[in-house]
């Protein structure tokens, strides 16, 4: 007979594979007495297990949320899905704060069995992650508080600096929290405006829950919202280009989140994208690596001929420039 401690694992196990069970289904798996089950689910109980049961002879148990964090049980490929998630949140601060990730991947490593840290090991070793940009951080704990207003529909008051430092305070009923793969966004309608807006949360400074509930009315798709607030962010300078691709392939290459796009015609796509000069549209547009032409205006035409120029001499489409004049060149369109 397996030991008390191995059964409740198994125990475990079973209830996490479907949502679920019979007394009977469990004790025929286990090869156990009904009873022994019945005894085995309330001991799972006193360890924190949440386990619900429906009485009746078509009831059974169901593994749900408990009162405090129970033993977890991994499979070899579930452990280490884990820590590759843990060592990629701290190593992008994706949660605004690396600490936590980094503190629960040490304690997961240390008890990962030899086999499986080998494996995560292999991968340190041949992974290789470029700098992520420097900016503000997501303060620890906002994302969570975020997340929590959201799912209790509850008005909150918000403390929030704008992109010029300028500290507010305003009434929001919460939405939605978007990411987009740099940034977290909080999506809430703005009580006072009557407006539905988008905040970064490394910039909100609190969270304050009025326990006020609010019933929020036709809500905006979050994810476009967002979206549509990053490209429409007032920039010095705009060019407008064609790309020979149809609108899909287009939104592929140039995310909304980076111009706005028309079409023109079934093969080709018009697209508007910001930027701080012309020299930064030029090095943009040829990292895009596809055929594109600029309708405006001249200055970006003009730095984007001047870059490709270069790059065609230094790789042998020509005789390279040489002295100052090549230097100047240069510095002015902010190459190397």
């Amino acid at each position: 007979m397996i030991s008390t401690s191995s059964r409740l694992l198994r125990l475990v196990s079973l209830l996490s594979a479907r949502p679920i069970w019979t007394c009977r289904e469990l004790a025929e798996r286990m090869a156990v007495t009904d009873r022994t089950v019945r005894r085995d689910i309330a001991r799972l109980r006193e360890l924190g297990y949440g386990i619900e049961s429906d009485p009746g002879p078509w009831g059974g148990y169901r593994l749900c949320g408990g009162s405090r964090v129970p033993p977890l049980i991994l499979d070899d490929e579930e452990a280490l899905a884990v820590a590759v998630a843990l060592r990629e949140a701290a190593l992008s601060g994706v949660l605004g704060s690396d600490q936590a990730a980094l503190s629960a991947l040490l304690k997961l490593r240390q008890v990962l069995p030899p086999r499986i840290s080998d494996r995560l090991g292999e991968m340190d070793a041949v992974f290789v992650h470029t700098p992520r940009p420097e900016g503000r951080r997501i303060r620890p704990g906002v994302l969570p508080e975020l997340a929590a207003a959201c799912r209790l529909a509850e008005r909150t008051r918000l403390s929030y600096r704008d992109h010029a430092g300028n500290a507010t305070v305003r009434d929001v009923d919460p939405y939605r929290l978007v990411h987009t793969g740099l940034r977290w966004y909080f999506v809430a309608r703005d009580v006072a405006r009557d407006q539905w807006r988008t905040f970064r949360a490394d910039r909100v400074v609190r969270v304050e829950p009025t326990g006020h509930a609010v019933e929020l009315v036709d809500p905006p798709d979050p994810a476009l919202l967002v979206s549509r607030a990053i490209a429409g962010v007032v920039y010095p300078l705009y060019v407008t280009v064609r790309l020979a691709h149809p609108m899909d392939q287009a939104l592929r290459l140039i995310p909304p989140t980076i111009g706005t796009h028309r079409p023109d015609g079934p093969d080709a796509t018009i697209v508007e994208i910001g930027g701080n000069d012309a020299d930064q549209l030029a090095a943009y547009l040829l990292g895009l690596g596809t055929t594109l032409r600029v309708l405006s205006p001249d200055p970006v035409r003009e730095a984007l001929l001047r870059r490709a120029r270069d790059l065609c001499e230094d790789n042998g489409g020509g005789q390279p420039r040489q002295g100052p004049d090549r230097d100047a060149d240069r510095r002015k369109s902010g190459g190397a």
